[in-house]
C-alpha cells in the first residue's frame, strides 16, 4: 500500500463544503468518484481541513492509499478529466505512508475578500459591504490577535475539538481593487474561526468596539459577545504548509 498526497483547488461557491454530507453535494464527494474511476478500486481520501458551505480554496491538500503504483504526471490530466470545472487537480505525488494531510501541517493561511461596490464578476466570491470601515483600527485590533493562543469566543459551539489554543502568526488587512483582503496566518483553524474574526473585526472598523472592547471579547471565549460570522463567500484557504512538502 502507498500514500499519496493530492494538491488541488476549488470554487466552492456549489458546494457544501469540503467534508462528505449526507443529501448534499462536497467537494471531497466528487473528487473520492473520480480518485475511484481513474484508479479502478475503491478510494477514500482524507482532507487537510474542513471547509464551510461556499468557502473556496485556491490550495488544499488530501492524501489517499492505493493498491498499485501509478504515472503521477498522467493521473493529474486523468483525474481533472473526471471532475466538474469548479474542482482542479494541480499534481499528486507519492509521500511517506505516515504522511497524514491533516496532522502533517504546520501552518495554514487563509484571504478574506471584501468590495464596496457592486461587481458581477466578484459575485459569490467576495463579500459586497456597504459602507466605511477604518482600516487602520482594523489592523490595531488584527495585531492583538498575535497575544492569544484561546480563541474559544470565534468557535462555533460543540465542536469535537480537544482544545481551542491557536497560535496566530499574521493578520491584517490590505486595500485591494476597489475593496480589502484580510490575511491571517496560523498553526491551527477552529470551526468558522476566520468569518467570525472578520464579522468582530468589521465592528472594529465601524467604530462600533473599540480596542479594549475587542479585547474584552476575546477574553470572554464567549462566542456571543464575538461579531456575527461574515458570508462564506469572501473566504479562500490559500496556504497549508507541511514540513516535508515542497
Amino acid at each position: 500500500m502507498q500514500r499519496y498526497f493530492i494538491e488541488l483547488s476549488y470554487n466552492g461557491t456549489a458546494y457544501h463544503g469540503w467534508q462528505i454530507q449526507p443529501n448534499a453535494s462536497t467537494v471531497q464527494e466528487c473528487l473520492d468518484k473520480a480518485l475511484s474511476v481513474y484508479f479502478r478500486q475503491p478510494i477514500s481520501s482524507l482532507g487537510c481541513g474542513r471547509t464551510d458551505s461556499g468557502v473556496h480554496a485556491t490550495q488544499f491538500y488530501a492524501h489517499f492509499d492505493l493498491q498499485t503504483a501509478i504515472d503521477p504526471l498522467k493521473s493529474v490530466t486523468g483525474i481533472n478529466s473526471l471532475l466538474p470545472y469548479q474542482i482542479a487537480v494541480k499534481r499528486v505525488f507519492e509521500v511517506d505512508n505516515e504522511a497524514h494531510a491533516r496532522f502533517g501541517a504546520t501552518e495554514r493561511a487563509y484571504h478574506y475578500h471584501l468590495h464596496f461596490h457592486k461587481d458581477p464578476f466578484k459575485l459569490d466570491r467576495s463579500w459586497l459591504y456597504k459602507g466605511d470601515l477604518d482600516m487602520e483600527a482594523m489592523n490595531e485590533a488584527a495585531k492583538l490577535l498575535l497575544t492569544y493562543t484561546d480563541f474559544s469566543c470565534f468557535s462555533k459551539s460543540n465542536t469535537q475539538t480537544f482544545t481551542n489554543n491557536c497560535n496566530v502568526m499574521e493578520a491584517f488587512f490590505v486595500k485591494e481593487d476597489e475593496g480589502l483582503k484580510f490575511t491571517i496566518r496560523a498553526d491551527r483553524f477552529l470551526r468558522n474561526m476566520v468569518r467570525a474574526i472578520v464579522g468582530t473585526l468589521i465592528r472594529v472598523g465601524k467604530k462600533e468596539l473599540s480596542l479594549a472592547q475587542f479585547k474584552e471579547i476575546v477574553e470572554s471565549k464567549n462566542r456571543c459577545n464575538a461579531g456575527q460570522s461574515v458570508p462564506a463567500c469572501g473566504l479562500y484557504l490559500v496556504n497549508v504548509i507541511y514540513p516535508f512538502v515542497k
